[in-house]
Formats: C-alpha cells, sequence, structure tokens
C-alpha cells in the first residue's frame, strides 16, 4: 500500500479536472486509451507507476525539472508550483508526491555539461550562400517527390535507396543533406509523412511557386514555430542553442535530439557554427520578423531570361526566377544547377510539355517571351513536329458505360497498343470506337505516356484537356474525439459520493491482497475510538477479517465501523 495517502489526494485532485486537463496528462504521460481503469483511484495509481512518470519527468524543461529536485522532502515554490501540480507531479499544497521522489532517486537529473568551445562567427556572405542553397535543394528534392514519393522505412527516414536516388540526380551531394532537407519539409508543412512514404502537401505546391527569399522565410517561421517549447523564449523567440542540450534534463535522448534541432537551423541558414543568430535571423530569434532585404541583398538575382540555342539547350545566366524554372522544367530537362542552370530540351521532354496539357502555340510564346536570343530554328520545328504526332492517341471516359475509350484514328496504332505486353495491366479489350479499360481514365493514359506513346486526354466533349501527375498529400483529417474520452467518461461514471468510504474499501482490498500488517481505527458503540493492528487476511460480507499481533488472536471487525487505515 505504497503511498496510499499520495495516491487518495491525487485522486480526488483528477476528479476534479476538466476533460481536456485529464486527457493532456494521460497524453503526456502514455497512458493507452484502453486502461481498465475503473475509477479514479485506479487513475491515481496508473499515473504514478514507474513508466508513466518517467515519461512525465522527460517532459519538464530544465526550470520545472531544478524546482521539483529542490522541492524534494518538501514543497514547491512558486512559479514552478502551479505548473507542477498541473502535471500531478506535486499535490495542491506543493507537496512532491513520494512517488515522485523515488522515480527522481532511480534515475536523476542529468548534470550541466560543460560549455563547448566557441568557434569563429560566420561570415555572413556565407551564410547566405547556404541559404540559396538549401531552398534550392530543398525545391529540387519536391519538384521529384511530385511524381515520384520519397519512400521511409520503419523508423520514419529515408531509406539508403531514396538518399541514393537524390544523390543520381544530382540534388543532394550526401545522406546528411538529404535527410535533414526532408527533415525541415515536414516540420514546416511542405511534405506529410504515410506510413512508408512521403508525399508534397499542397502548401509545398504553393511553396514552389513563391522567390526564394520568400521560399527561406516561410520554412524559417514555421521552423521557429515548431521548436520544442523549452527552446523558446517567452517573446517567442529561441533561446541561445549553447542551452538546448540541457533544456531536458531528465530525457536521456534529449542531447541527441537538441543536437538535431541546431542541425536543422544551421541547414537553413539561421544560425551559424557557434550558434550565433544569422544577422537577418536576428528579429525572428526575438520573436518578430526575419530581415528580408539584408538576406535578399547578399543573395544572387534572380533572372528572368535565358538564351536558347540551337543545339536546343537553354542557358540561365543566373538563377531563375522559381515559377519561371518551374515551367521551363515541364518541357526541359534541367542538366546542371549552378547558379547559371542549363536545360535541354528533347522530343521526349517537349511531348511530356504536351501531355502536361502544352500546345505547340503556348510552347512557342512561352519559351519567346522567356528568351534573350529568340527562338531557334531547331527548336521551333521540334516543337512542331512533336506536337503534330501528339495527339494520335486519345484518353477519354465513357460516363454512360463507365469505361475508359482509347480512340486512334491509325488502326495499325490500335493493333500494337491492343498486343503490347507493357499495357497488360489496362486488360485493353477491342471496341467498335477502338479500345476499352476497366481502369480508370488517369490510370490508362499515365500507362500510355509512361511507354511512350503519344497520348492525350479528352473531356466528353472531344476538347483536350490536362493532366497533372502531381501525387499531392491528402488533406489533413478533420478533429476527431479525443481517444481519452470513453476512458475518461467511466472514470466520471464510477465516481461514488462518498469518496472517503470508497477509499476506505480501496485500501482494506489492498492491505488484504497484500496480508498487509495495518493498524485500523474502529468506532466503537459507546462512541469511543480503539486502534487495532492486525495483518489483514480477508474481506467480505461487509467485515475485515485480520490476526490481532498484540492479542494473537483472529478478528472480525465492520468496515462500517472503520474509520481509518495505516500502513505499518
Amino acid at each position: 500500500m505504497a503511498h496510499s495517502a499520495d495516491s487518495r489526494v491525487l485522486a480526488s485532485w483528477l476528479a476534479g479536472q476538466d476533460d481536456a486537463a485529464l486527457t493532456a496528462l494521460l497524453t503526456e504521460r502514455g497512458i493507452s486509451p484502453s486502461a481498465t481503469w475503473a475509477d479514479f483511484f485506479d487513475a491515481a495509481e496508473g499515473v504514478q507507476d514507474a513508466a508513466p512518470l518517467a515519461r512525465a519527468l522527460a517532459a519538464l524543461p530544465r526550470p520545472l525539472a531544478e524546482a521539483l529536485v529542490a522541492a524534494q522532502g518538501g514543497t514547491v515554490a512558486e512559479p514552478a508550483r502551479s505548473a507542477l501540480i498541473s502535471r500531478a507531479l506535486a499535490a495542491p499544497d506543493g507537496t512532491v508526491y513520494r512517488a515522485v521522489v523515488q522515480a527522481i532517486a532511480a534515475a536523476p537529473p542529468a548534470a550541466t555539461p560543460s560549455e563547448a568551445p566557441r568557434s569563429d562567427p560566420e561570415p555572413a556572405d556565407a551564410a547566405a550562400e547556404r541559404a540559396f542553397t538549401a531552398a534550392a535543394t530543398l525545391a529540387d528534392i519536391l519538384q521529384l517527390a511530385l511524381t515520384t514519393p520519397l519512400s521511409r522505412i520503419g523508423s520514419g527516414a529515408l531509406g539508403a535507396t531514396e538518399r541514393r536516388r537524390l544523390m543520381d540526380a544530382g540534388i543532394v551531394t550526401d545522406a546528411a543533406t538529404a535527410d535533414e532537407l526532408v527533415a525541415l519539409s515536414s516540420v514546416a508543412g511542405l511534405t506529410a509523412p504515410t506510413d512508408k512514404e512521403w508525399f508534397v502537401t499542397a502548401d509545398g505546391l504553393e511553396w514552389l511557386q513563391a522567390g526564394t527569399v520568400e521560399r527561406w522565410d516561410q520554412v524559417a517561421r514555421r521552423l521557429r514555430d515548431a521548436l520544442p517549447a523549452a527552446l523558446r523564449t517567452d517573446d517567442g523567440g529561441w533561446s541561445s542553442p549553447a542551452e538546448w542540450a540541457q533544456a531536458y534534463p531528465f530525457d536521456p535522448t534529449w542531447p541527441a535530439r537538441a543536437e538535431q534541432w541546431r542541425s536543422l537551423l544551421h541547414r537553413w541558414a539561421l544560425i551559424g557554427p557557434d550558434g550565433s543568430s544569422a544577422p537577418w535571423a536576428r528579429g525572428l530569434a526575438a520573436g518578430g520578423d526575419a530581415d528580408l532585404e539584408a538576406l535578399r541583398s547578399l543573395l544572387p538575382p534572380e533572372v528572368d531570361r535565358v538564351f536558347l540555342q540551337n543545339d536546343l539547350t537553354a542557358i540561365a545566366p543566373g538563377p531563375l526566377a522559381p515559377h519561371l524554372d518551374m515551367r521551363l522544367r515541364t518541357m526541359a530537362l534541367r542538366e546542371s544547377r549552378a547558379q547559371a542552370s542549363s536545360y535541354r530540351f528533347t522530343p521526349d521532354s517537349i511531348g511530356a510539355a504536351i501531355t502536361g496539357g502544352e500546345t505547340a502555340e503556348s510552347l512557342r510564346d512561352f519559351l519567346t517571351a522567356l528568351s534573350l536570343t529568340g527562338l531557334p530554328q531547331p527548336l521551333a520545328y521540334e516543337i512542331e513536329r512533336t506536337a503534330a504526332r501528339h495527339g494520335l492517341i486519345r484518353v477519354v471516359e465513357d460516363p454512360a458505360s463507365g469505361v475508359t475509350l482509347v480512340r486512334s484514328d491509325d488502326r495499325a496504332v490500335l493493333d500494337t497498343l491492343a498486343v503490347d505486353q507493357a499495357l497488360r495491366s489496362l486488360a485493353l479489350m477491342r471496341h467498335s470506337e477502338g479500345l476499352t479499360s476497366r481502369s480508370n481514365a488517369d490510370a490508362v493514359f499515365w500507362a500510355l505516356a509512361d511507354a511512350r506513346y503519344p497520348v492525350s486526354m479528352e473531356d466528353t466533349s472531344g476538347h483536350t484537356r490536362t493532366v497533372l501527375r502531381h501525387k499531392l498529400a491528402a488533406p489533413p483529417a478533420p478533429p476527431t474525439a479525443s481517444p481519452y474520452e470513453p476512458l475518461i467518461g467511466r472514470l466520471r461514471g464510477a465516481r461514488e459520493s462518498d469518496s472517503d468510504a470508497a477509499w476506505l474499501g480501496r485500501e482494506l482490498e489492498q492491505a488484504v491482497r497484500a496480508k498487509a500488517l495495518i493498524t485500523v481505527t474502529v468506532r466503537l458503540p459507546d462512541g469511543s475510538s480503539r486502534d487495532f493492528t492486525l495483518e489483514a487476511s480477508g474481506l467480505g460480507g461487509g467485515r475485515l477479517r485480520g490476526r490481532d499481533k498484540a492479542a494473537d488472536v483472529e478478528r472480525t471487525l465492520p468496515v462500517a465501523s472503520i474509520e481509518a487505515v495505516r500502513a505499518l
């Protein structure tokens, strides 16, 4: 019956909390929503078990941890008292629960580490280059993930194969860069994880259309706002990174996670190697806005024109404005990823643009406006040739029959499609209008496009429609009821009006199970009280049985007459 008095106090406190406070407490302590607790007395004992208490201590920021350690054997002083009471680590009078004292003794907080030697401040231009590189590389990762989501392994990290794919594509040069940028995209809400993949979100797609400085600012703000509470300051900024490793002294895994957060801020050029804020990030560090003009002044200026050349390449004389770069990459392959990027047009890349909704006219208009050198004749010819061939195969969904039609004016092409083993999954069947498939129109369209057939998508009226291959994350699910609602409802339903009698019954049950030696105070018929020291042996029929140690006899006492129980 260890700490029964504490458990009784805690049970009464828990019963007086609202559902939101109970949910927060149960969540912090990692309590299963399927816990079989019958009442608040069970809950008081459950939240004081070793594992839930360890989780509660691990979540304590350093000021609260220090106040708790200092108050062992006494009461917690304000301002920490209210916070520790709300976390069920101290009683309403500020006394630290004995189970908490034992947990601290079993796993004391980590000692304050010595401060690492500080390095020299980083030059502003070097930090700005890192900001530019990080924003550009993250954009490349999202571009790739738009059509092929990034796979995750069981731990949630990128697998070795996925890292290799990013390196082979020339997007990153090492695994650490890939891991940190994907982590940044998730923190900033640009990607969202499923069990096995990261998908670009609608926010991520919109982010890709923004300029470099605006991209940097959006991620920087969200990264700051996602920092754990112990790293934040009262004004909404962040504390000195030199102190981060000490932020959660009861959590043995925290120093490694603190270093991960520090690495993310460094990767995004918010802080330098010495932990000091970059000049443009000082406002963010203080809870305000970044100095975007200071950052912009150190970045290479974006350009909005390119040189189109006769060898079917395009050369951007500087960083191409992101919205132009995105559209240009739908029709040309980017060959280099320097500040002066190069792109190459091929029949396949032009065909992919037309597949995605471009026309020969829209391609000519865009490239003519983009070019500093006009539209070279070889490129104009390739656009016309590819466009003329494109649309030889047309895909349309037939709402009446529920099937997808594949049409072409060239019967030989339809014959080829019908026997192409690469299209076997579509189960193409002969039809008076061409071929049919039970697969949906998008699946048929992309299967044909992947097999390099000149295909277009039509609506039911015969007009060509745009098909985007972007695989975006599903919108966030609407908020659902707390998983703890049934448990909390059961606890409230079991609460008895006579909580003293209920707790007395609980103490007696525990004593009998443990065959414990207890002192019971019994109210006698004449109104006086008497103490009996018993080794509890049974409880039933409204009576407590046990051996009286003083008289060495078996006694049976009516539970209704017992006023108090004390463990020995």
